[in-house]
């Protein structure tokens, strides 16, 4: 009989239980997204990333991101692409940008076949090694979407 009449009090107190549960889930879900808007772009490019005085943004992996890389490369001065074997891309680029100086410029890791950059207008040295495998490349930045280069790495089984 005690059961009967404390029924209601463990459902009431079941259910309460239950809705705060469910509050934490959403509070965990909440915190759990990106800290800024701006990093999720309705173009689909991934984040801006800085560096020095340097502007960069690589990806490339997934469709939408790829596509919005490929259009945002005319408002950048320098685009870079990464491919491995049989014109696969690849991610995951140790990326070193010098001026004609040597100085470094840029020095970071691709997260994606591609790479845009805002660099003042000069001459650079690219430098990109993937799997232990370096390539570089002169590069003669103008203005916006004049300079582009492909890195192609062989596979690296023999």
């Amino acid at each position: 009989m005690k059961m009967q009449r404390n029924a209601p009090r463990i459902a009431s107190t079941l259910l309460v239980a239950a809705f705060t549960l469910v509050q934490a889930g959403v509070a965990v879900a909440q915190t759990a997204t990106p800290q800024a808007a701006s990093e999720i772009h309705s173009t689909g490019m991934p984040a801006t990333q800085q560096q020095g005085g340097i502007s960069f943004v690589s990806g490339g992996v997934g469709r939408d991101e790829s596509t919005a890389l490929r259009q945002a490369r005319r408002q950048w001065p320098l685009s870079l692409q990464f491919t491995g074997p049989g014109a696969s891309y690849v991610a995951d680029v140790q990326v070193r940008i010098a001026k004609a100086g040597g100085a470094t410029v840029l020095d970071t890791t691709s997260k994606g076949p591609y790479m845009l950059v805002r660099l003042p207008q000069g001459r650079y040295t690219v430098s990109a090694t993937y799997s232990g495998v370096t390539r570089s490349e002169s590069v003669n930045v103008h203005g916006n979407g004049s300079a582009r280069a492909t890195f192609a790495f062989p596979s690296t089984h023999n």
